[in-house]
């Protein structure tokens, strides 16, 4: 019988056990699993617990031992330096064997924690693989964060030693690693074994201390390591993301369950298979990253492509598509941000035109809802299926998403697909009661969540109760806000605290920001509710003009209004649309929504240490001033202003 996404979901429901059990054969076990389901085991149960493996082990030297040693696995170019390199799958091993074997000189052994503070660089990938064939917890950290930040990680995760490089790039600027990573570590109680940095041509490199070990030397003098034979409930590493608390929450992921739910994921979702080309234009800091630029591709045995540059800027807005060419790329997985960067710079796509990209069959986007206009554009510039998915660095996969493997959905702009099998995912009023189709609520996922899903927090079972399942009990709350409809396809809100209460009716900012960037001359846009005496909020935009527009600001503003009033409804009392040269966001594409409401609340910003740039979120703050100025709301000392 063929398999269609109705029968697989359905049977991934029915029966979990039997479905993830013949997942598990994706993989290669040292011992097989056979207590699939352990509904005992921490929070709440654990997947494969009485299995063995080890990650590396399925990354590479299962491949090479399958005759394909001499295929590519990783093809990295910098877009800024105009380098780039090729390591075949037997090249990656070796290099990875041996720099296993630096680290365990220097005292790691499995469950030890490695934190990676490193640019976008082989170094990277061949230091996350490393640790996970000792056994050792890797935690990589986004390369150019703040110290105060990194420090936090540090004193959390207690690392045995750090991987890290003296520099890293950006457009236009060298971002020195050495020195922040120095002060970090002055901040630290925490004291640990060894530094290990790459030093890299683009910057000179300041003498190396006695803690101090070069990488090449590091990982020339290693001696081959066998891969470490751990418990899949063992963990491979901790994700740190923002927690409310201003602590970062320190995501686990362990080996067993993330091994087989990225292995199927990537046949199951992105239709990829061995010795496919994919392109995952994203950052290893991130979960995005950590799953589909290193282990999902691996596991599956494509070859992966790590790219040190931007989607515009480096140098211009056809970078992706060249990329994609040039190495005859199947997929392109990307944040909707990105896209609407490129459309911003050639809204006429016309760097794009001239590529070939007949090799690419889908695009992939996540990271935040990616609005209609976004969506069409791309496609009919691409004349290619786009899939926007939904997930989060907790899950570690897709919860929803189009599955290549069963057959493209009916396309729907603006939907981010149907539940994954093994997540039954459903809509809970503010009571935590089922809604039913159709019925706007809180998503949330009915328990266990499925294998590749943080098991717990590091160090903190607790804490991820509290975070996640206290709120509605049986349930993992995802704290974003959606639709299902009745076909079955999931709509995003946005996270439940941009849904704002004006007046008493509960309405999305992000449907307000879908009827702003179907504006033909709007490329980005950001609607937060800001505090109103008489109606509790009113909302407010913020959106970026095109490039090469010829209106006036002000009028396409009015324009704004119009349509947000026609096709929302008055309800909104939408009135206030500003424009702005760009929006702040995260280094991961994410914009500032949270910030920038707390500017126009008149509050400090308080932004996120994941910041991109300062300047971007200083440019605003007058723009918002003025705007509060003209609308009577008292002014904020601008020098109590900090960023």
């Amino acid at each position: 019988m063929r398999h269609t996404y109705e029968t697989t979901y359905k049977a991934s429901i029915e029966d979990p056990e039997s479905f993830w059990s013949k997942a598990a054969e994706l993989i290669e076990w040292s011992r097989r699993p056979i207590e699939i389901f352990s509904a005992g085991f921490g929070p709440y149960g654990r997947w494969f617990a009485d299995g063995r493996m080890n990650t590396a082990f399925n990354c590479l030297d299962r491949h090479v031992n399958n005759g394909r040693g001499s295929q590519p696995a990783l093809i990295w170019e910098s877009g800024i330096t105009g380098e780039s390199r090729v390591l075949s799958y037997s090249e990656l091993l070796a290099r990875v064997s041996r720099f296993s074997g630096g680290l365990a000189s220097l005292g790691v052994s499995a469950g030890d924690r490695v934190i990676i503070y490193m640019p976008m660089v082989p170094e990277a990938v061949i230091a996350m693989l490393a640790c996970a064939r000792l056994g050792a917890v890797h935690s990589v950290v986004f390369g150019g964060f703040a110290p105060a930040e990194l420090a936090k990680r540090i004193e959390d995760a207690k690392p045995k030693v750090i991987v890290s490089a003296n520099a890293g790039l950006e457009p236009g600027r060298v971002v020195h690693y050495k020195p922040m990573l120095d002060q970090a570590m002055s901040m630290c109680r925490h004291r640990l074994d060894a530094c290990v940095i790459l030093r890299r041509p683009i910057a000179e490199t300041d003498p190396l201390s006695e803690r101090d070990h070069d990488f090449a030397v590091v990982e020339a003098t290693g001696k081959p390591h066998d891969p470490v034979i751990v418990a899949a409930t063992d963990p491979l590493y901790i994700l740190y993301t923002s927690g409310t608390t201003g602590k970062p929450k320190g995501v686990v992921r362990d080996n067993g369950g993330h091994a087989v739910a990225l292995a199927q994921s990537m046949r199951m979702i992105y239709g990829l298979g061995a010795s496919d080309v994919c392109f995952t234009a994203s950052d290893i800091g991130w979960v995005v990253g950590h799953s589909y630029i290193v282990y999902g591709p691996l596991l599956a045995g494509c070859t992966t492509i790590l790219y040190e540059g931007k989607p515009v800027d480096t140098p211009d807005a056809g970078a992706y598509w060249r990329l994609l060419q040039r190495y005859s790329a199947k997929t392109l997985f990307t944040a909707p941000t990105a896209i609407r960067a490129i459309r911003g710079r050639d809204p006429e796509g016309s760097l794009a035109r001239g590529v070939d990209l007949s090799a690419l069959k889908t695009v992939f986007l996540a990271g935040e809802r990616c609005d209609v206009a976004t969506s069409t554009w791309l496609v009919a510039l691409l004349n290619k299926p786009v899939i926007d998915h939904w997930w989060q660095t907790e899950t570690g996969w897709p919860i929803t998403s189009g599955f290549l493997e069963y057959g493209l959905f009916p396309y729907k702009a603006g939907t981010a697909g149907r539940p994954s099998p093994g997540v039954r995912l459903v809509v809970l009023d503010n009571e935590g009661a089922p809604l039913r189709r159709g019925s706007r609520g809180n998503l949330a996922v009915q328990l266990p969540l499925p294998p590749g899903a943080a098991p717990t927090l590091w160090s903190d079972d607790a804490g991820f109760c509290k975070a996640y399942l206290a709120a509605n009990p049986g349930f993992y709350t995802t704290g974003d806000a959606g639709v299902i409809d009745e076909d079955g396809d999931v709509t995003i809100l946005g996270r439940t605290d941009d849904v704002i209460n004006v007046a008493g009716h509960r309405l999305s900012t992000s449907d307000m920001e879908e009827v702003v960037l179907s504006h033909p001359d709007v490329v980005e846009s950001a609607v937060v509710g800001v505090a109103d005496s008489l109606k509790g909020q009113i909302p407010l935009a913020l959106f970026v003009v095109k490039q090469g527009s010829q209106r006036s600001s002000t009028e396409i503003a009015q324009e704004i209004v119009a349509m947000v009033r026609a096709r929302i409804g008055p309800v909104a009392s939408f009135r206030h649309a500003i424009a702005v040269s760009r929006l702040p966001k995260t280094r991961s594409g994410k914009t500032l929504r949270a910030s920038i409401r707390r500017l126009a609340d008149g509050q400090n910003p308080d932004p996120p240490s994941t910041l991109d740039d300062p300047a971007s979120l200083k440019a605003v703050i007058p723009v918002i001033d003025e705007w509060r100025q003209g609308t009577g709301r008292v002014m904020r000392d601008a020098s109590e202003v900090k960023i």
